[in-house]
C-alpha cells in the first residue's frame, strides 16, 4: 500500500480519536492507521487538568445516548486510561439539602490525574499505539477534507494529499469552526444553537468544604446551570486562548502536590437557541469579545461582596484586609453586569445562592466570579447511524461533534464509531 493511502485517517488525538485508535488496533490490528494532530501534544481536557467521569449522564450527550449503551463501554475507557478513583464520603447529607430546594447532586465515579501528571498519561498511550503500527503526525494541520468516491482525501497544511477508505474526524472543541467548514463544504446538515456560557467561581477550601467529601460534586440547578470541573488541592485559575479572546478555565495539579487551600469551579449555564438564530457558536464568540472589550483585552473578575452591593469591583477590593485570599489569576477587576446578558447572570446567581443554602459559605464576600467561561461544543451532525456516521467515508465524534461532554464520554464515542468500521470490514 502506498505511504499516502491509509485504512483510516484519524483527525485529532484526543478522546475521541484515541478511543477509535485503540478499538479498531484491538480489533482489525492489520489496519492501517494514521492520526494527525495540529498540536505538539494531545490537548484539551486530556493534558489540562485530566478530570475523568464514569458514570452516566455526565460527560454524554443524551439524546444520543441511553445508559445501556453507556454503561457498555465505559468499562472499555476504564480498561485503557487506568483510573485511579477518588473515594467519597457524606453524599447523602449534600443530596437531601439539594432535593429540598429543587436542585439535584449526582454521585459520580470520578478519577483525578492532574496538570502536572497528563503528559505522562498521554505519553504511555502514544507509545502504546505506535508499539501497534498507528502512525502519528503532530504540528501538522489538516485544512480540507474531501469525500471520493470510494474514499476521503485529506489535506495537510494546505500542501500535502493523503487519502483514506475512511476518516474519523474529532478535532474537539476547539475545532468546532473546522468541523462546521467541514460540514459546509461536505453538504452535511448540522444544527449548531446550542452552547454553554457561564463563569468560574473561586474560593477557599473552608467556604466550599464538600470538596474534602467529593472531589468534583455535580450539582444541577433549574433553569439549565449546572456546576462543572471543580479543582482542589493545589488549584488555579488559568486562561485559554480562543482565536482573538481569552476565556478562563481550571485546572488542578496531582494530589502528589501541595494544596493552596483554593477551590475554583464552573457554573454554567446551556442556551439552546431557536430559529431564526443559526449558530449558538456565533453568539458565544460575540459574547466573548465583548468581554475581552470591557476588560481591556482580558476576562473580568468580580468579587461577591461587590456584586451584591451593586458596585464594580477594583483593584483596590482585591486587597489583604476582608479578603483572605488573592485571584490566581489576576485579570480585569470590574463588573460582570456589564458584560453577562441579563437573563444568564440571573439564572447563575439564583443557582449560587441555592449552593450557598447546600454549602454554606460559597456566597462569603472575598469569593471571585470570572467570566466568560464558555464551551463551545454543540456541532451536531445529521448523522446517518448508530456509529456517527455523516456520510459514506465520513465519521464525526467527541466534544467537537456534540457527541459527548467530556473526556469518558468522548472516549466512547470513539470506540462506537470504531466498531461500525469494525463490523463493516469484519
Amino acid at each position: 500500500m502506498a505511504s499516502d493511502h491509509y485504512d483510516v485517517i484519524l483527525i485529532g488525538t484526543g478522546p475521541a480519536a484515541l478511543g477509535a485508535a485503540f478499538h479498531l488496533s484491538d480489533h482489525l490490528p492489520a489496519l492501517s492507521l494514521l492520526m494527525i494532530d495540529r498540536e505538539r501534544i494531545c490537548s484539551g481536557g486530556l493534558l489540562n487538568d485530566c478530570k475523568q467521569n464514569y458514570s452516566y449522564p455526565i460527560g454524554f450527550a443524551e439524546e444520543y445516548w441511553t445508559r445501556e449503551e453507556a454503561e457498555r463501554l465505559l468499562p472499555l475507557v476504564e480498561q485503557k486510561l487506568q483510573p485511579v478513583f477518588k473515594t467519597q464520603h457524606n453524599i447523602d447529607v449534600y443530596r437531601r439539602r439539594a432535593e429540598r430546594i429543587g436542585a439535584t447532586l449526582y454521585d459520580i465515579r470520578q478519577a483525578h490525574v492532574g496538570t502536572d501528571r497528563s503528559k505522562l498519561l498521554i505519553r504511555r498511550l502514544m507509545d502504546e499505539l505506535v508499539t501497534r503500527g498507528v502512525r502519528i503526525m503532530l504540528e501538522r494541520e489538516v485544512t480540507d477534507i474531501r469525500e471520493e468516491s470510494s474514499g476521503a482525501e485529506v489535506t495537510l497544511d494546505n500542501t500535502e494529499r493523503l487519502r483514506a477508505d475512511r476518516v474519523i474526524v474529532a478535532p474537539g472543541r476547539k475545532g468546532f469552526g473546522f468541523l462546521q467548514q467541514v460540514m459546509e463544504r461536505s453538504g452535511i446538515t448540522y444544527i449548531d444553537n446550542i452552547v454553554d456560557v457561564g463563569i468560574r467561581v473561586e474560593t477557599t477550601l473552608d467556604n466550599y468544604p464538600i470538596v474534602r467529601d467529593y472531589y468534583d460534586p455535580k450539582f444541577y440547578f433549574p433553569d439549565g446551570v449546572r456546576t462543572f470541573c471543580t479543582n482542589s488541592g493545589h488549584a488555579r485559575v488559568v486562561l485559554e486562548r480562543y482565536q482573538d479572546f481569552s476565556i478562563v478555565n481550571g485546572h488542578a495539579l496531582s494530589a502528589e502536590r501541595t494544596g493552596n487551600n483554593l477551590v475554583n469551579f464552573a457554573l454554567l449555564k446551556t442556551i439552546g437557541l431557536k430559529a431564526p438564530v443559526r449558530s449558538g457558536h456565533q453568539m458565544a464568540l460575540f459574547l466573548g469579545r465583548l468581554a475581552h472589550e470591557i476588560g481591556g483585552g482580558r476576562p473580568l473578575m468580580q468579587r461577591v461582596g461587590d456584586f451584591r452591593m451593586g458596585k464594580r469591583s477594583t483593584a483596590e477590593t482585591f486587597n489583604d484586609d476582608l479578603y483572605s485570599f488573592r485571584p490566581t489569576c489576576p485579570v480585569t477587576a470590574g463588573d460582570l453586569g456589564l458584560a453577562v446578558p441579563a437573563k444568564i447572570m440571573r439564572h447563575i446567581w439564583a443557582a449560587l445562592k441555592k449552593l450557598d443554602t447546600i454549602i454554606p459559605g460559597v456566597l462569603h464576600p472575598s469569593t471571585i466570579m470570572y467570566y466568560p467561561e464558555i464551551k463551545m461544543y454543540a456541532n451536531k451532525p445529521t448523522f446517518i447511524d448508530h456509529h456517527f456516521r455523516v456520510s459514506d467515508h465520513l465519521y464525526m465524534i467527541g466534544d467537537g461533534a456534540g457527541t459527548s461532554r467530556g473526556i469518558t464520554g468522548a472516549w466512547a464515542s470513539g470506540i462506537r464509531a470504531a466498531e461500525g468500521i469494525v463490523q463493516a470490514l469484519g
